[in-house]
Parts: structure tokens; C-alpha cells; sequence
């Protein structure tokens, strides 16, 4: 079992951009929205305009889940089961009817080209990884962040799991800034083979954290049936111990 302090999150989704609403709509669950994206006014005009609707998700969740001191300095992971699928499909079509490409849209299908974008807008140039892995992506995106944590442990890891429409998929995003210690939730993780067949869900797994997160439930348990996923809420030692410990003096 591994553990790592949240010590913030962010979320979007068409119509939630902020804590408040995200935590309303964990009071009362409902469908998320197909269409839309978020403005992303944060970012440089010239930059904006290259960014793709999962782009600008992505980067709405990771800068509003850190401070502008802190973009810099974490390593990151970007997750996304299905990318930017629409704009592949586009460029086959294109393909098919021996028309030209635009190697501008198609540097958009390349699966690390949020991570690039992240590193371009935040300065940031620390390690980073993307991860796409079917129903246990943002699972394996977890766990590759506490890889980076076991990596490199004085220095926090940005999380980000985001997906656009495709077939009964929403649009939505979510960002976690997880550390081995420091302030927030302390949050133990585990996995297990399970044999037991996938249950439906009714939301992605990230937004099933979130709302897992907003919660007051100890535990959640995902999976695709071959590995069970846990969470559990656990103490927060190491801020207890930097909360008690004397003043340091000069």
C-alpha cells in the first residue's frame, strides 16, 4: 500500500469550473455535459490558439490545481484514455480521400502534446509522462504519479486526467497535486487481482474520485475486473508531527 498527501485538486466540466459547484454536484450526481470547453484566458493568445479542446481542459484543470510558484517545479502526468481521437479521425478521412494533411492538426494527435504545451506555458521542464491504458487509465495515471513521488520524494507531482466525447463519454478534466507530505488528504492506495466482471459506472473513474473526494465515504474501489483499485482516507501524520513540532530558531 502506498500513500501521498492531495494537497489540492481542480476540476472542469462544462458549466462546473470551480470547488462550489463541483461540490453540488457531488450533493446531487447527474450526467455531465458533452459540449463545450473552457476559456483558458490564462494562457497567451498565440498559445491559445494552438491548443485543441483536450488541451485547453488539461491545462484548466493543472493551472487551477497549483499555484503559479508551483507549475514550475512538479513533475507531471497527463492521462487520457482516448486523447485526441477526433482529430485522428479527421486526419484518416483526410487520408482516405488523398487529401493533404495539416501538420499542425496533427501534431495535436501525438499523446504527449498536452504534456509539451503544459511544459511550454508553465515553463516547466521536469520530468513528465503520459499515460493511456483503456477503462484503468486514470488508475495507472495514479500510480505513475507515486512512481514519480518514489522517484524524486521532496518534489510534488501534478496529476491530470481529462477526456473529450466519444460515443457516451463527457467532457471533463481533473487535476491532482499530490507530495509526500504537507498539507490535505492523506490518501492511501492499493491493488489487487480481482476476477469479479466490470460493473457499470456512472461517470468516468476520475470523476468518481472527485466525487468519492468531495464525500465523506472512506473508501472507493474501482476497476475494469482484472485489478481492483482502492482508496482510503487515511491520517495525516506528517502534518500532525510539522504542527506540533517547535519553533525553529535562528
Amino acid at each position: 500500500m502506498n500513500t501521498a498527501v492531495l494537497r489540492s485538486w481542480a476540476a472542469w466540466s462544462p458549466g462546473r469550473e470551480d470547488e462550489a459547484a463541483w461540490r453540488a454536484w457531488a450533493a446531487h450526481p447527474e450526467a455531465l455535459e458533452h459540449e463545450g470547453r473552457p476559456e483558458v484566458a490564462f494562457l497567451p493568445a498565440l498559445l491559445r490558439r494552438r491548443c485543441s479542446t483536450l488541451t485547453r481542459i488539461m491545462l484548466a484543470a493543472g493551472f487551477g490545481c497549483c499555484e503559479a510558484a508551483d507549475r514550475a517545479e512538479v513533475r507531471t502526468v497527463f492521462a487520457s484514455r482516448h486523447g485526441n481521437i477526433n482529430e485522428s479521425i479527421s486526419l484518416f478521412e483526410r487520408l482516405s480521400k488523398r487529401q493533404p494533411l495539416s501538420p499542425a492538426r496533427f501534431s495535436h494527435t501525438v499523446h504527449n502534446a498536452q504534456a509539451g504545451l503544459y511544459s511550454i506555458a508553465a515553463e516547466n521542464r521536469l520530468p513528465s509522462s503520459s499515460i493511456a491504458a483503456q477503462d484503468d487509465t486514470f488508475a495507472c495515471g495514479f500510480v505513475e504519479a507515486l512512481a514519480h513521488l518514489q522517484r524524486e520524494p521532496e518534489r510534488a507531482v501534478l496529476l491530470v486526467m481529462a477526456d473529450i466525447p466519444l460515443d457516451a463519454t463527457a467532457a471533463y478534466g481533473m487535476g491532482l497535486l499530490l507530495a509526500n507530505d504537507g498539507d490535505g488528504q492523506a490518501i492511501a492506495f492499493s491493488s489487487s487481482a480481482s476476477n469479479a466482471p466490470a460493473e457499470p459506472k456512472a461517470w468516468p473513474d476520475a470523476i468518481e474520485f472527485l466525487r468519492w473526494l468531495i464525500t465523506d465515504e472512506p473508501q472507493l474501489q474501482l476497476g475494469s475486473g482484472r485489478v481492483r483499485w482502492s482508496w482510503n482516507r487515511v491520517e495525516n501524520r506528517g502534518a500532525q508531527r510539522a504542527a506540533s513540532a517547535p519553533p525553529r530558531t535562528a
